[in-house]
């Protein structure tokens, strides 16, 4: 019996609706909100449709890495007690609500510089790396072995020949254009490297697409950087230039960043962080929070936290994000914050760097005007930043995107901030932002050509995988 043949057979026939059947029973409890996209899929295609699901559709790690994780519990604990001494005077609602989603307090004593010039930003990193005395560690999604990636490889090269304490860990997939020569360039400079999650072709531990997005780099215990700034040049896609927000803190806030580190260096290596840590002295005013999220975690510790500030909002909310394939809490979030009252604007980037999630995200645009957001389009870069504030009262700097796949895949880091000046500070960077943007209005939206409808609505049908 040939191929063909065999396809259209009673058999396969019957195969194809046990398939079905078997989505309907176990799909919509596996994904509360991409549901719908697994289910047409697989009636669709049932065959193909169930490889897919079985290759990425169950955005979890294994129980061995959860497990693993789990055993860094004690640590946080104790970090977070002797931090006690740090935490601010009174503590609010949301740093409480970060603390139990993502386990580390607020603390004040901080100094908090916005870096948004790119190329300040690695200027300052490397000048931080050649100052460093004790250890540096460094975790990042995307390090290249470009000229730019290359100068900050050679700072830890000579970080280590001064017998500084360097660990690196990168991910394969973000850097995968790059990973073999970076990861050949750190080792040969001395430099201890470790893919995270490594990708293994001959075992499927975990979704090839579930990655460690964070971007953290901390030197001697003391500086720490937290934002959205990868290492790797800022035009390396060609004809598109990144604009990033990056925050360099000192203070007690830096421990925690940390903290983060050392927990994901135990989970790729097995090398567990010390008992104690020596706490950075206090060096400003400002009051800081490290929120980690990620599949590891038993709620999505940024998604809850955002939508919760949604519905907390009184005033304003502002959101830039270079990515936006948002659910449906946030959808609501967002519409009802504008029915309260509240002035809701996002901000998103005109020039596009992956065009299929780029005209999926538009597809929402008309439902979010309609309802009163603001939505602007940043004109002059690929606008990369990741950041949020509510009411001048909180924001937020770090590297999870509003979309799916930081919610409920990538390993993320975010810095709250939760002091007058930090936020106002937050909040001049993103008025520059709506400043540099085009305002859309819903009645020149709605007048775009019916093709790019036609294609933003197939984008969107694929959204929940993107």
């Amino acid at each position: 019996m040939s191929l063909g043949e065999i396809y259209h057979s009673w058999a396969f026939d019957v195969l194809e609706w046990v398939i079905r059947a078997g989505a309907l029973l176990v799909i919509p409890f596996r994904r509360k909100f991409t549901a719908a996209a697994w289910l047409l899929l697989i009636f669709f295609l049932p065959l193909p449709g169930l490889l897919l699901f079985w290759m990425i559709g169950q955005p979890k790690f294994p129980q061995s890495r959860i497990d693993k994780f789990q055993e860094v519990r004690p640590f946080f604990e104790r970090l977070t007690a002797e931090l006690k001494c740090y935490r601010p005077a009174l503590t609010t609602p949301p740093s409480l609500f970060a603390e139990r989603v993502g386990y580390l307090p607020a603390v004040g004593g901080n100094s908090v510089e916005l870096l948004d010039d790119y190329d300040a930003a690695i200027g300052k990193l490397i000048a931080d790396i050649d100052a460093a005395r004790t250890r540096i560690s460094l975790v990042v999604y995307i390090f290249a072995s470009d000229a730019v990636a290359r100068t900050v490889i050679g700072a830890l090269g000579r970080a280590v020949a001064r017998g500084v304490d360097c660990k690196v860990l990168i991910d394969p997939v973000g850097s995968l254009k790059w990973v073999r020569r970076t990861v050949r360039l750190l080792r040969e400079a001395g430099v201890p490297t470790r893919e995270a999650l490594p990708i293994h072709w001959l075992k499927r531990p975990t979704r090839r697409d579930m990655r460690n997005h964070r971007k953290l780099f901390i030197i001697d215990g003391r500086i720490g950087y937290a934002g959205s700034q990868n290492i790797v040049a800022k035009n390396f896609r060609p004809g598109v230039t990144n604009r990033e927000l990056v925050a360099r803190c000192t203070g007690p806030i830096v421990a925690e960043m940390e903290a983060v580190f050392l927990a994901d260096w135990f989970v790729e290596t097995g090398t567990g962080p010390p008992e104690t840590m020596e706490l950075p002295h206090p060096t400003g005013e400002a009051i800081a929070q490290i929120l980690a999220s990620g599949p590891e975690f038993p709620t999505a510790g940024f998604e809850t936290f955002l939508v919760w500030q949604l519905h907390q909002a009184r005033r304003r909310a502002i959101i830039a994000t270079p990515y936006f394939i948002p659910d449906q809490d946030v959808l609501a979030a967002m519409r009802t914050a504008v029915a309260r009252g509240v002035e809701v604007d996002l901000v998103v980037s005109k020039i596009a760097d992956h065009p299929i999630v780029y005209l999926a995200q538009r597809s929402y645009y008309d439902d979010l005007l309609f309802a009163g957001v603001g939505i602007h389009m940043f004109n002059k870069y690929l606008l990369h930043a990741k950041n949020v504030s509510i009411d001048g009262e909180l924001a937020i700097v770090g590297s999870s995107n509003v979309d799916l796949r930081s919610f409920q895949l990538n390993e993320e880091v975010s810095l709250l901030l939760s002091d007058p000046a930090s936020v106002a500070a937050v909040e001049d960077i993103q008025r520059g932002y709506i400043e540099a943007s085009k305002s859309l209005d819903l009645e020149t939206w709605r007048k775009r050509s019916r093709a790019v409808m036609v294609a933003e609505n197939l984008a969107r049908l694929v959204s929940p995988l993107l």
